[in-house]
């Protein structure tokens, strides 16, 4: 506690959290409409931190990948594509995907408002004892937010999930948004943002209960396992008890959409 206190003053800590709900609105918004270069070189000034300096490859990496992505793709390009297709950049698949063909979702760390921190997917494996397995879910939903634009996205998801299963127990919802500000993203920052964020219930009345969620830091790579580029959509992704994608749904949903998620949670249920 001493040394966080010579680092940062008493004083410093209590103007940050008094403006701190302020601060974050206005990075996010700044973070939506700077260049690519610029969002480039942000990441590349969080990656040289005083743990990374003496490590030449682990610098010549971080550049090698801004330059081949980052550098070529930004939000300019996001932006063009939302104003073509409104977010829209796939259609959902109409069917469950095999679970032979299906990929796993790529382990994510998550945190709740409260602190409490997470592993997704929460899934099944055979070392488990029965209680254990009781609370596996036989299907998740996670809808992913990148930027502040795509909540109305997955909230259209998400909000009609809640509807369709709030008194099952076999199912489990996520709403996870990405918070990848280095300053955001900074131990003492984060716990005052958290504390802001907290709200003792975030939707549902019956057993289904809207979980939100929040991942800090870098998430380059965990983009690039799933595919995905633009930041401006929101992403969801129907999961079975094995933390494999059976379906998934772009920007915001339509009547077909939502009728095509209900079918393959339904058939994910079935699933022995």
């Amino acid at each position: 506690m001493q040394s966080l206190r010579r680092v940062i003053p008493e004083a410093s800590l209590s103007r940050a959290a008094s403006i701190l709900g302020a601060q974050l609105s206005r990075h996010q918004e700044k973070l939506s409409v700077l260049p690519s270069q610029h969002l480039a070189q942000r990441s590349s000034n969080r990656f040289l931190d005083i743990y990374q300096l003496g490590n030449k490859a682990a610098i010549e990496k971080e550049r090698a990948r801004l330059s081949a992505d980052e550098m070529n793709r930004g939000y300019f390009a996001d932006l063009s594509e939302l104003k073509q297709h409104g977010g829209k950049i796939a259609m959902a698949n109409k069917i469950v995907i095999p679970a032979i063909a299906a990929m796993k979702f790529p382990d994510r760390e998550v945190t709740y408002s409260n602190g409490i921190t997470l592993k997704l997917p929460i899934t099944s494996n055979g070392d488990m004892v029965a209680a254990d397995k009781a609370a596996i879910p036989k299907v998740t939903l996670l809808c992913l937010s990148f930027r502040a634009n795509s909540q109305a996205m997955i909230d259209s998801w998400s909000g009609h999930f809640l509807d369709a299963y709030s008194n099952s127990k076999d199912v489990q919802l996520y709403q996870v948004s990405f918070i990848d500000s280095w300053f955001l993203s900074w131990s003492p920052i984060k716990q005052l943002l958290l504390r802001i964020m907290k709200k003792p219930n975030h939707g549902g009345k019956g057993a289904l209960q809207k979980q939100m969620v929040y991942s800090f830091g870098d998430h380059y790579y965990f983009r690039k396992e799933l595919k995905i580029l633009n930041l401006l959509t929101g992403y969801t992704f129907l999961l079975d008890k094995f933390g494999r994608i059976r379906w998934q749904g772009f920007g915001l949903a339509t009547q077909d959409e939502l009728s095509s998620l209900r079918s393959c949670t339904s058939l994910l249920l079935e699933e022995k």
